[in-house]
């Protein structure tokens, strides 16, 4: 039996995902020795307390469509977010952060949020067909851009650490 999804259920995956990067990159720039990586992962922070922002933002415009279910007449999406939830489990989904132990290295940080940000963007890019305001989903779609582009810096990083 297929499982749906409230609007209100997926903004609150994306706020969580959001909330578990700024979390991630904090830590990371805090363990960081090289300032220069410290700069970046804390940039990388701010861009996602704005993304953090606009989706509670979008989440808070649902108003009193709040309990109602996607719209996705195939499946497809809704599928891909419930393997997505059952993998990771979103009510107390394990956070990027709970895999840092202290010890790790530049590498292994930056391995790690590569990671975090790979599943972002697959997850943005099903959120996108769902949202159903035209403006909405440009938003999106500048998130996902915005996270390509940290999956470009964390590789830029992960190379010039060879």
């Amino acid at each position: 039996m297929p499982v749906t999804f409230t609007a209100d259920e997926i903004f609150e995956m994306a706020i969580e995902i959001e909330r578990n990067g700024v979390v991630l990159y904090r830590e990371a720039a805090e363990r960081s020795s090289d300032k220069k990586t410290k700069r970046m992962l804390l940039e990388m922070a701010e861009t996602e307390d704005g993304h953090l922002e606009t989706f509670r933002r979008m989440r808070e415009e649902l108003g009193t469509e709040n309990g109602a279910a996607i719209f996705d007449p195939d499946n497809r999406s809704v599928m891909y977010l419930q393997t997505m939830a059952d993998a990771r489990g979103w009510e107390g989904k394990i956070s990027p952060t709970q895999e840092l132990s202290g010890s790790e290295t530049t590498r292994q940080i930056i391995e790690i949020a590569l990671n975090s940000e790979k599943e972002s963007v697959v997850f943005y890019f099903g959120l996108k067909d769902l949202v159903p305001v035209k403006a909405d989903k440009d938003t999106v779609e500048e998130i996902i851009i915005e996270e390509l582009g940290h999956i470009s810096e964390l590789l830029k990083m992960l190379k010039s650490l060879q």
